[in-house]
């Protein structure tokens, strides 16, 4: 579970960075933000899941 977590994380932050750098993709910088933070709240609940369950 962590891995997935880390490795969507880091494809966000990937296209993030390509939005960032490649002038006309403002709207994949906008994307890979969004996509970034909502997968760093699901692992942030499914970690405090795990955490209280234990």
């Amino acid at each position: 579970m962590k891995v997935l977590l880390i490795v969507l994380l880091a494809l966000w932050l990937g296209l993030t960075l390509i939005g960032a750098i490649v002038e006309g993709l403002f709207w994949l910088l906008v994307i890979g933000v969004v996509l970034f933070l909502a997968t760093a709240v699901w692992g942030w609940f499914k970690v405090r899941a795990v955490v209280a369950r234990d």
